[in-house]
């Protein structure tokens, strides 16, 4: 059973400037990643808009694997700003599961 927590992508949010409602949902973004990941940003960013913490959290492996090469922007044709919104999640899961704080 999935559980959603419905603060979870506000909590995201005040870590930076993530917004994960820019996303169209096409898959561009994964045509040019050099990784060749399984699991595409988007659904990362589906993840926080529907509260699904943990299934994010279970991730965590994937989102610091993220070069942050941008080259998912540069395909990107609603120009969601991925690399800054894979930083959010890792800063995130820094101060939430680390306990690390920013700055």
């Amino acid at each position: 059973m999935l559980k959603t927590n419905p603060a979870f992508a506000a909590s995201v949010k005040t870590a930076s400037n993530f917004n994960a409602a820019a996303c169209i949902n096409c898959g561009s973004c994964t045509a040019l990643c050099p990784l060749g990941v399984d699991l595409h940003p988007r659904t990362l960013f589906r993840y926080v808009l529907i509260g699904a913490e943990e299934k994010l959290l279970e991730n965590t492996s994937v989102i610091y694997s993220c070069l942050l090469c941008r080259m998912c922007e540069d395909n990107c044709p609603a120009d969601v700003p991925i690399a800054e919104n894979i930083r959010s999640l890792r800063s995130y899961i820094n101060r939430t599961r680390f306990g690390l704080m920013k700055g």
